[in-house]
């Protein structure tokens, strides 16, 4: 579970947190939807110790990252570049390699890589080197990477980005699998296609403050509108709307 409590950041003149608070809970996915500069990948670097709070508190697993940031770090996973791989291992040595470096004993990295590589259907890839793989099985190797340490919780800012149709199709396809494990998965966008079709719940974010939470259909309910894009548009204002 993710908690953030009344959290406020500011970089330079710019209050990219002004008191947002929110909950993400184990077995669901949870959606930051907002426009740009609404203070999403500010709120995710927070909760990964990249950024210092100025106030507030942000919780994994009832760890505060703040006072206990490499406990709290050990139950959350950080979906990375996908394009980012060491292409010359494979895929079994990259997840023994990176669950090393989160505290494995080598025994116990290897197993984790294996069992991650036989959750994630991967075993026909394994052991070949990265060089040369599509963005699919890009996709599969950077998110097995971010959960090879077994975290409860896993993060993804905007993880569409630049993806090709097949590869978002990959990529939702995991992310419902990791939900029906039983995880915590957060991830921002501002993709409301994306939003709708996975995320039991949304929060919606603009100039560093929730506005509203719920699941997009009591959003929609909430504003009188037929779909998320709509009532987005509605929390948030015209104008925002327009320039997001």
């Amino acid at each position: 579970m993710i908690k953030v409590t009344d959290l406020y950041k500011k970089i330079g003149e710019v209050q990219a947190l002004n008191g947002l608070s929110f909950q993400a809970e184990n077995g669901t996915i949870t959606g930051l939807l907002g426009p740009n500069g609404a203070g999403k990948t500010t709120c995710l670097r927070t909760l990964f110790g990249l950024l210092k709070a100025d106030r507030g508190q942000a919780e994994i697993d009832g760890l505060d990252i703040a006072r206990q940031p490499l406990q709290a770090r050990k139950q959350l996973g950080l979906f990375p570049d996908p394009f980012g791989l060491y292409e010359r291992l494979t895929p079994r040595e990259y997840l023994e390699f990176f669950a090393g470096i989160n505290g494995m004993a080598t025994a116990d990295a290897r197993q984790a890589a294996a069992k991650v590589l036989q959750v994630l259907q991967m075993d026909d890839i394994a052991d070949r080197r990265c060089q040369g793989f599509s963005q699919g099985q890009r996709m599969k190797v950077a998110l097995a990477q971010s959960i090879v340490h077994q975290p409860t919780n896993i993060v993804l800012d905007e993880p569409t980005r630049g993806l090709d149709v097949m590869s978002t199709r990959v990529l939702r396809e995991l992310l419902l699998r990791l939900k029906q494990q039983g995880h915590c998965v957060l991830f921002s966008s501002h993709v409301m296609q994306e939003v709708a079709a996975l995320c039991d719940q949304v929060v919606v974010m603009a100039k560093g403050r929730v506005l509203a939470q719920g699941t997009p259909a009591e959003l929609c309910a909430s504003t009188g509108k037929n779909n998320l894009e709509e009532a987005f548009i509605a929390l948030i204002g015209t104008d925002e709307g327009i320039a997001a």
